[in-house]
């Protein structure tokens, strides 16, 4: 029977403080994540955007979404302290209804390097969400982000959830 792997902190030098990750080591393989967060709207709002098609005043809300996402997806390691600049090899998002008053938006992240893109996809995903909420706050302020969460993610030393 296999033996289960005591989870411990990766950001921690060997005294306590806090450090970057150093992958040097690490063997450099395809990598990707996909992470999904939801907008979920009061319901006159989100009838209110339906019949708009997804425009405000502001303009194309899910357009500007996914070049705002993708822009944060760039510049993660910008925001996160310990993530570490990379190329990112591919970048997509799907925004769509999921029922009538949630906007579910999905951020798949991929890269060939020596450290994985969880952060990536999550940071897009929040921060297309967060688009969609500037865009749409002079509709209301009750919308709610959230939960944010990641999906899956494929490469590394271990696989998790489904990519799609």
């Amino acid at each position: 029977m296999p033996t289960k792997r005591k989870a411990t902190l990766t950001h921690l030098s060997a005294d306590g403080r806090p450090a970057m990750v150093d992958v040097s080591d690490k063997a450099i393989t395809a990598r990707e994540a996909r992470a999904e967060c939801r907008v979920h709207f009061p319901p006159e709002i989100a009838a209110q955007l339906r019949a708009s098609g997804l425009r405000s005043a502001k303009g194309a809300i899910v357009d500007t979404a996914i070049i705002a996402g993708t822009m944060a997806v760039k510049r993660t390691w910008e925001l996160i302290p310990f993530c570490h600049p990379m190329p990112i090899d591919g970048c997509r998002f799907e925004i769509d209804w999921a029922g009538v008053r949630d906007l579910h938006i999905t951020c798949t992240v991929r890269t060939t390097h020596r450290t994985g893109v969880e952060m990536e996809a999550l940071t897009g995903a929040t921060v297309a969400a967060l688009t969609v909420y500037d865009m749409c706050k002079a509709l209301s302020h009750a919308i709610v982000i959230g939960p944010a969460k990641l999906v899956g993610k494929r490469g590394g030393k271990r696989d998790v959830g489904e990519i799609g």
